[in-house]
């Protein structure tokens, strides 16, 4: 009997089912959007706790005036040379990508075809220097900034980054420029309105167009 258990045994042991080879995991998603996510977190809490101020572009002038904010312009250079409000001091966040690398290159003709060509952007990367350019822009750490940009993404960046480098008394242009109207800042420089300065390559055409088509339709 025992040599028939130990038989059995044997034939079991052979025949149990191996276990299974691990399944192949996935790659991770690359840093820079993890990092783009908590940046993201990082902005909504800053603005829900109020440690930065979301102002709208109509009540800016009177945070200026009144409040002591200054205006932080960071969009890149070929908008502010558009349109700028008189007096704001500027840094950019993002600058013009000039690295000539084939990679590089190859980024610059796909963002050519799908965006440049239709809005006049070039393709930019983050400036390594934004902080020590505001450093020594306004040494200060205790001083009001109101942060601008076109649309209101870019600037909540740079708010985020600023608060974390030291700066506190911080306010953020929610909408940015493009929600601003003819009055908000009457103090404007450049050759375009305030809220088209985003505005290029292809469809600033058609803005025009649309201007005139509605200055038509007025006079009439």
């Amino acid at each position: 009997m025992a040599i028939q258990l130990n038989h059995i045994s044997t034939f079991n042991s052979k025949h149990e089912k191996q276990p299974k080879p691990p399944l192949p995991t996935t790659k991770r998603r690359p840093t820079l959007q993890v990092n783009a996510v908590s940046s993201s977190n990082n902005a909504r809490q800053l603005i829900q706790s109020q440690a930065i101020r979301a102002i709208q572009p109509k009540e800016a002038v009177a945070a200026i005036n009144s409040d002591g904010f200054t205006l932080l312009d960071i969009r890149p250079v070929w908008e502010t040379e558009k349109a700028r409000v008189k007096g704001s001091l500027y840094v950019p966040l993002f600058i013009e990508d000039k690295d000539n690398s084939p990679l590089t290159l190859l980024k610059k003709w796909v963002h050519f075809g799908y965006i440049g060509l239709w809005t006049g952007q070039y393709l930019t990367t983050m400036n390594p220097d934004f902080l020590l350019r505001v450093e020594e822009v306004v040494p200060d750490k205790d001083s009001k900034l109101l942060v601008a940009c076109g649309e209101g993404l870019r600037s909540i960046m740079a708010a985020t980054k600023l608060y974390e480098g030291g700066y506190k008394n911080l306010g953020w242009l929610a909408g940015g420029f493009n929600r601003s109207g003819d009055e908000d800042f009457p103090e404007v420089e450049g050759t375009e309105k305030l809220q088209y300065a985003t505005i290029g390559g292809a469809s600033y055409y058609f803005l025009q167009l649309l201007i005139f088509l509605q200055s038509v339709g007025k006079s009439n």
